[in-house]
């Protein structure tokens, strides 16, 4: 028999428990909200859509930017070292002397005493260059060189003949600021 008391009280205390936690429930009131559901993610609920758009394009633009950069920065790197090889220097330095030479030749031919060329013409690099030694009305002569490039595009440049002393002075002097004595 002590069993079945001890059951009884064990039930009687459940029962007591429920009865308190209703009578609880009765007396509080029920405090709840509405469940309240939103994406965070602007795409998805529509705030802040077009400046969470602008960030993005803002972030690809901005990616593509400097992967051009770095390739246009390899690129010049690149033709930097190309421009300084050995060879690169040697073939510079070899068409400023040819050119050198041919612009030489030419003003020699040009202003020579002996025999003077009074006209010509040669392309160079796909402009055309021409020269002609024109005389004027008082006897004064100028040599007219007009060059045409490849565009179409025309300058003329006239050049005295016989005005100015270059290399030597009126007196016979080595014109370098020397009396001619040693």
């Amino acid at each position: 028999m002590n069993e079945r008391k001890m059951n009884n009280r064990v039930a009687n205390a459940v029962v007591g428990a429920l009865l308190v936690i209703s009578l609880m429930l009765l007396t509080f009131p029920a405090m709840g909200d509405e469940i309240k559901f939103g994406f965070k993610n602007p795409s998805f609920s529509g705030v802040g859509t077009g400046a969470h758009y602008l960030t993005i394009e803002n972030q690809e633009y901005t990616r593509k930017k400097q992967i051009e950069d770095a390739l246009e920065a390899a690129r010049k790197a690149a033709e930097r070292e190309a421009d300084n090889t050995t060879l690169a220097k040697f073939i510079r330095n070899l068409e400023s002397r040819i050119y050198a030479q041919m612009a030489k030749n030419l003003v020699e031919s040009m202003f020579s005493n002996d025999n003077p060329v009074r006209f010509g013409s040669f392309v160079l690099e796909g402009s055309t260059i021409t020269y002609e030694v024109i005389t004027n009305e008082d006897g004064t002569e100028f040599i007219r060189m007009t060059i045409v490039d490849e565009e179409g595009s025309t300058t003329v440049i006239e050049i005295p003949i016989g005005t100015g002393n270059f290399g030597s002075s009126d007196d016979g002097g080595s014109g370098d600021g020397s009396d001619g004595g040693g």
